[in-house]
């Protein structure tokens, strides 16, 4: 499961550096989702690369009615019952939001490629815990 957001950055965050507020909000995503969710659910993880886990272009900015905002999204990695947040360049961001508008119920193939990627990504964080 995919969960996408857009955030323009507000007064109070713009000292704040991107990654922390980024997981300051994805912790707000995962007790939502917990709720949601419950034990699917057990801890969250930001995927913090410049890079899009969709295509591999850097992180962009994104007009959202006019203002910047950076599409920060969530995936539930089911076999490790995590919640992996992470940002899309805004080409990536386009396309699966008219994606979903099109398609509501079903995935794209992007979403096939941003989860493979996000997994393979996570499965390097936790090898590099155990080095």
């Amino acid at each position: 499961m995919m969960v996408g957001i857009h955030y323009s950055l507000p007064e109070e965050y713009l000292a704040m550096d991107i990654d922390e507020y980024a997981n300051e909000l994805l912790t707000k995503l995962f007790a939502q989702a917990h709720a949601q969710f419950g034990n699917a659910i057990k801890l969250h993880w930001f995927y913090g690369s410049d890079f899009c886990p969709g295509c591999g272009q850097p992180i962009d900015a994104i007009k959202v009615k006019g203002e910047n905002a950076l599409s920060l999204n969530a995936y539930i990695y089911r076999k490790r019952h995590v919640l992996i947040g992470y940002f899309l360049c805004s080409r990536c961001a386009t396309k699966v939001f008219a994606a979903s508008k099109k398609h509501p119920t079903q995935q794209s193939p992007l979403h096939a490629v941003i989860e493979k990627n996000l997994v393979a990504a996570y499965k390097q964080h936790l090898a590099s815990l155990d080095a």
